[in-house]
C-alpha cells in the first residue's frame, strides 16, 4: 500500500508530537508509533523540564553556563543559548496544550533542583512529569483532524535515491529523504509512505546495554536507519548512564531514582553505608551525571558490590511522600520502605548525547529528513547533558523544526516514482532463537567492553565481536520477510558499532566517555 503525507513523523515522543502538532494546520502528518502511543522515554521521565522561570533568582546566562560546564565545555554554544531562551515560550506551549506543572500555593511554579544546576529551575509534576506530558499531548494529537496515527508500525528504511537505483555515498552531497517504508505489524506487509518531509524522532537506544532506564523499544531505530542512508551521526560515544536506577535484578527496564531525589536531599552511601562522593567531587551528591555514576562505579568495584544506596530516611516522610509518591510506592511494593530504609541503586544506561547530526532548524544532512529529541544531535548536551534539559531541547527544536519545514514544504514534491518494497524470495526466519540470542549478545559486548569505563583493548574487542554479529545478522536479514524484533536487531548492531567506532576515535576522556588509556591530565 502506498500512502500519501506532507509529514511523516516517525515517533510518538514530546518531540514527534510537539512537531506534529505544530505543523498540522499546515498540511497532513502521519505519526507513525512502533508499539502504542504512550511507549516511549518521554513517558518515563519523571524528574522535569529545565527553564528559567524565578528571574528574582535566575537568569539565562547562569542555564547556559551550567549546561556548558556539565558538557564538559564541548557543547555548541549556539544550540546551548537556543534552547535556553527559548525554554519559557515552549514551557507556554506544553501549558497551553494542557500539561499541569506544580505550583507552590501562591501559585508560582514549585521548582526543583537537580545536579549541575546552579539555580532551582525544574518545573515538574510530582516524580511523574513524562507521563503527564505524554498523556497530555496525546489527547491533543487524537483530538487533531489533521493528524493520522498508525500504532503497532516499524520503520525499516528511509526512502532515498538509493531505491530509485542510483549510487549514494557519504560524500554524494544531494541525497534527499522521500518518506520511508513501514512494516505493519499486525498483517506484515510493508507499506510505502511518501513524504513531503520527514522527521526522525525515535529516540534513544539504551536497549544496547543489559541495563537501561529506556522502554524496551529504544532500539536506536532513526540512528541506524540515517546512518544506513548514507547521513551524519556524531558523539555517538557520550552515553550517558544515569546514576541511580532502583537496583532490583531481573527488571528490565530498570525503575529510574530521579536525581531530584538528590536535590532533595538524598545522600549516596556505599555498600557499608559510608557516604562517599566527596572522594569524587566537592558538590558531593549534586555532581553531573557523568561524575556520580563513575564514582558509583568506582565503589561498587571496590567494594565487590553490585549496588550502593541512596539515603533520603533524614529528610520529612511525609514531604518524601508528597514529592515523590510513584518512588515510595514502587520501592514500598518490594518491601522497601524510603522514609526508612535505604534505597538500592546502581548506575544504568539512560541517554544518549550524540546521534543524527542536526542544524539548529533540526535539518539533518539528508535534505527533507529532520531529527529531533533524544536520536538527534543538536550540540546542546556535548560530553555530557544537564539533568532535565532532555524534553526542553525537544520542544524547542520541534519549534525551530516545524517552521522551517513548513517555510519550505511548498517547494518540495512527492516522489511518486518509488517502487514498492520487493521481499520476493524471502521467508520467515526459521528459528526466532537466533534474533533473541543475538540481541543478547550485543547486550553484553557493550556492557563489558563499552560501558561507563572503557579502555583502548576492550573496545578492540568489542570490534571483533560486533563484526561477527553484524555479518550474520545482514545476511539473515537480506533472505528473510522484515519483521519487528530482525529490525530491532539490525539497528542495535549498527548504533553498537557506532558507538565502539567513535569511542574509539576520542583519544582523551571527556564528559561520559571515560578510557583508562587516556585517563583526565
Amino acid at each position: 500500500m502506498i500512502l500519501e503525507y506532507d509529514y511523516l513523523v516517525i515517533g510518538s515522543g514530546i518531540a514527534g508530537m510537539s512537531f506534529a502538532l505544530k505543523v498540522a494546520g499546515k498540511g497532513r502528518v502521519a505519526i507513525i508509533c512502533k508499539t502504542d502511543l504512550e511507549e516511549a522515554n518521554t513517558f518515563l521521565a519523571q524528574g522535569g523540564v529545565a527553564s528559567v522561570t524565578n528571574l528574582e533568582l535566575d537568569n539565562f546566562e547562569k542555564h547556559i553556563d551550567d549546561t556548558m560546564v556539565a558538557g564538559d565545555q564541548l557543547s555548541d554554544r549556539r544550540a546551548v543559548e537556543m534552547v535556553v531562551r527559548g525554554a519559557p515560550e515552549q514551557i507556554r506551549f506544553l501549558v497551553d496544550h494542557g500539561v499541569k506543572f506544580d505550583r507552590t500555593p501562591e501559585g508560582a511554579y514549585d521548582l526543583h533542583r537537580e545536579g549541575g544546576h546552579s539555580e532551582f529551575r525544574i518545573l515538574h509534576h510530582a516524580d511523574n512529569t513524562g507521563a503527564e506530558i505524554q498523556t497530555s499531548l496525546i489527547e491533543e494529537i487524537k483530538a487533531h483532524p489533521g493528524i493520522d496515527i498508525f500504532t503497532h508500525r516499524t520503520a525499516i528504511e528511509i526512502i532515498t535515491q538509493h531505491h530509485l537505483g542510483k549510487t549514494v555515498t557519504r560524500r554524494s552531497p544531494d541525497i534527499t529523504c522521500y518518506g520511508a517504508y513501514v512494516l505493519d505489524d499486525a498483517t506484515g506487509a510493508v507499506d510505502t509512505f511518501l513524504s513531503r518531509v520527514t522527521v526522525m524522532a525515535t529516540g534513544g537506544c539504551g536497549t544496547v546495554y543489559t541495563t537501561t532506564t529506556n522502554p524496551l523499544i529504544a532500539t536506536g531505530d532513526g540512528i541506524a536507519m540515517t546512518y544506513r542512508a548514507k547521513g551524519t551521526v556524531e558523539d555517538m560515544e557520550f552515553i550517558q548512564f544515569h546514576p541511580t536506577a532502583l537496583y532490583h535484578p531481573g527488571d528490565r527496564p530498570n525503575f529510574l531514582i530521579t536525581e531530584a531525589m538528590r536535590g532533595y536531599g538524598a545522600v549516596l552511601r556505599n555498600i557499608n553505608g559510608e557516604e562517599f562522593m566527596h572522594k569524587y567531587d566537592p558538590r558531593l551528591s549534586l555532581a553531573p551525571r557523568d561524575i556520580v555514576a563513575r564514582a558509583i562505579d568506582s565503589e561498587m568495584k571496590a567494594a565487590g558490590s553490585d549496588h550502593v544506596y541512596l539515603d533520603v530516611t533524614h529528610k520529612d516522610p511525609e514531604e518524601t511522600r508528597r514529592h515523590f509518591p510513584n518512588i515510595y510506592e514502587k520501592c514500598l511494593s518490594l518491601g522497601i520502605d524510603i522514609t526508612r530504609d535505604y534505597i538500592p541503586v546502581a548506575p544504568a544506561a539512560h541517554y544518549l548525547c550524540g546521534g543524527i547530526k542536526v542544524n539548529l532548524d533540526g535539518e539533518s544532512s539528508i535534505k527533507r529528513l529532520y531529527a529531533l529529541g533524544e536520536c538527534s544531535c543538536t550540540g546542546l548536551h556535548g560530553g555530557n547533558r544537564l539533568a532535565s534539559n532532555s524534553l526542553i531541547e525537544a520542544v524547542v527544536y520541534a519549534d525551530a523544526a516545524a517552521r522551517h519545514a513548513s517555510g519550505h514544504i511548498g517547494d518540495y514534491e512527492l516522489r511518486r516514482d518509488v517502487p514498492e518494497w520487493n521481499d520476493e524470495g524471502t521467508a520467515h526466519p526459521e528459528e526466532m532463537v537466533l534474533i533473541t540470542q543475538s540481541m543478547k549478545e550485543v547486550n553484553q559486548i557493550m556492557s563489558s567492553y563499552v560501558g561507563i569505563v572503557r579502555s583502548d583493548l576492550r573496545l578492540k574487542r568489542a570490534w571483533s565481536r560486533l563484526d561477527i554479529l553484524f555479518e550474520e545478522t545482514e545476511r539473515l536479514f537480506k533472505v528473510s520477510k522484515p519483521s519487528r524484533q530482525l529490525c530491532e536487531l539490525r539497528n542495535l548492531i549498527n548504533v553498537a558499532y557506532l558507538i565502539m567506532r567513535q569511542a574509539m576515535a576520542r583519544k582523551e576522556s571527556r564528559g561520559l566517555h571515560y578510557t583508562v588509556d587516556y585517563p583526565h591530565l
